[in-house]
């Protein structure tokens, strides 16, 4: 099956092109400006080391809208004995080395390459990637990363070294971004992890619609470390 090759050109095919498999394009690079049109296009990166950068836009895209968020009793005795300390923006680096570092069941490896490490710390620097850390015993247990567009937050990778500190973490994110006005959190891909705690798929198009209405709104501050944050 032929995919797009990018060019140097910061341009994505329409998402319409991608195949059933959900793949749109192959190539360029991940450049901020690259890795920014891509998220506000509803488009994002997922590929292994020595494979070439793969453009991705599912069919159907596993979401999260912050109202449904499902919280179980034990989750809610955790958050309220505050079993966690749960913090933003405090240690993106140090996340996003745990989410490539810590191994995943049924996988072999880590799809964040160092390239794609390297990209995020920049976006970060830039106020457009975030970070929850997950503390026990002033260590970090947990946490996750992504990326903001306007009312919706696009997770990439989410750890956990202890049991229910990346839910802790999740769940305590999804609230406080709720608070803020976020209408929208893209889990990009089923997992049972994120689908217990609400997690649904919906159309492409009906994604697409959402990003089109939120992509410019600017209600969140460059820093999270900045954010009330809300369990």
């Amino acid at each position: 099956m032929l995919y797009p090759w990018l060019t140097d050109q910061i341009a994505f095919p329409s998402v319409s092109r991608a195949k059933s498999s959900g793949i749109l394009a192959l190539g360029g690079d991940l450049s901020t400006e690259r890795l920014i049109l891509a998220y506000n296009s509803g488009i994002f990166p997922w590929f292994s080391e020595g494979d070439p950068i793969i453009w991705w836009s599912p069919k159907e895209r596993f979401v999260l809208f912050p109202e449904k968020i499902y919280v179980s009793k034990t989750m809610k005795q955790i958050l309220k004995r505050k079993t966690f300390t749960i913090t933003f923006d405090k240690d993106f680096e140090t996340i996003i080395r745990n989410c490539q570092q810590t191994p995943r069941e049924g996988q072999d490896g880590t799809w964040i390459t160092s390239e794609m490490m390297e990209a995020y710390i920049e976006l970060h620097k830039l106020g457009h990637a975030h970070s929850v850390e997950v503390w026990q015993d002033d260590k970090i247990v947990g946490g996750l990363y992504g990326m903001v567009v306007g009312g919706v937050f696009c997770g990439e990778s989410m750890f956990a070294h202890v049991s229910n500190a990346s839910k802790a973490g999740f769940i305590t994110l999804v609230k406080t971004l709720q608070s803020y006005g976020i209408v929208l959190i893209d889990c990009q891909t089923r997992t049972n992890h994120l689908e217990s705690l609400g997690g649904e798929m919906i159309p492409r198009n009906d994604f697409i619609k959402i990003l089109e209405e939120q992509k410019d709104k600017k209600i969140l501050p460059n820093d999270w470390g900045e954010l009330e944050i809300k369990n």
